[in-house]
């Protein structure tokens, strides 16, 4: 069996779906993406979104779009907690859930935030019920993205405070590291527009980890890697993969926050063109490239 060309470890919010709309709002992008699972290219969603909306806003999008069977696609969500397969071939499109409960926030903790939600923030942001591991706060789409981005460090405040009354080990928001000791930790991280509770050893790196698990079990590994991705955050996929002898580009999309060295290239859109609009150019020059 000759290796894929290419694989693609892709986020979802900003280079696949509209960071406004969250849907997919270019229709090239779900053309492109059926055309290289059909062509054998490897493709992983690797996001910190729950399964539920990757089965409504992406599953549904690709096999509307001829999505067929045999195509090697997967997605690893909440950002390594939960993964499974995706394809015609299975109900609704995915596979059996598997989710680490190792990574999953006490109960107690998810309902405290509801509730402060609920009281003092149902104006700005909802609570996501579908995450299975972490605690999701997102910005409600009608809201404009200042005002959420004005109000959201004081929620962060209040969702570490919850953490630190609980005896909870808690790590700097800033701190992406997992504890050195293998300790249990949690950390608050903020996106723009959403923030997120979670155990220090989430992260995209461990989602490219899972991921490579995934390919590993039904086919050869590709020659080459493109990671996609919006934020810092993202470039977690590209350090792992550099760092365990994969060949691998990281695409940024929103490129404002600052493209910081690398050990590997970085790929930007022309200026001014970011989020969706840039991803749905990568997309579609690999699938020319075919």
């Amino acid at each position: 069996m000759t290796a894929p060309r290419l694989g693609l470890l892709l986020d979802v919010d900003g280079p696949i779906a509209s960071p406004v709309t969250r849907t997919i709002a270019i229709p090239s992008i779900v053309h492109d993406l059926v055309a290289l699972a059909a062509e054998g290219i490897p493709i992983v969603f690797n996001t910190g979104r729950s399964d539920a909306f990757i089965r409504s806003e992406v599953v549904a999008p690709l096999l509307a779009g001829g999505l067929a069977e045999g195509g090697r696609v997967h997605a690893v969500c909440e950002k390594g907690a939960v993964w499974c397969s995706i394809g015609p071939q299975y109900e609704g499109g995915m596979g059996e859930l598997t989710v680490a409960e190792d990574l999953a926030l006490p109960r107690d903790y998810a309902d405290e935030m509801r509730e402060l939600v609920r009281a003092e923030y149902a104006d700005l942001v909802f609570f996501d019920e579908t995450k299975r591991a972490m605690v999701s706060i997102e910005q409600r789409v009608e809201v404009p993205n200042a005002t959420y981005l004005e109000r959201q460090p004081e929620f962060d405040a209040k969702a570490m405070g919850a953490l630190v009354r609980r005896g909870l080990g808690v790590r700097r928001l800033d701190d992406v590291r997992p504890a050195a000791d293998g300790s249990v930790a949690w950390r608050i991280d903020p996106t723009i527009i959403s923030t997120d509770v979670e155990s220090d050893r989430s992260g995209k790196d461990l989602g490219a980890e899972r991921s490579l698990e995934l390919l590993a079990a039904d086919g050869e590994l590709p020659v080459a890697w493109r990671t996609m991705g919006d934020s810092r955050s993202d470039y977690a996929m590209a350090d792992w993969l550099h760092a365990n002898g994969h060949d691998v580009a990281h695409v940024d999309v929103r490129p404002a926050d600052g493209v910081p060295a690398t050990s590997y290239p970085v790929l930007t859109a022309p200026e001014g063109v970011i989020h969706d609009e840039a991803g749905a150019r990568f997309l579609r020059d690999w699938t020319r490239a075919a």
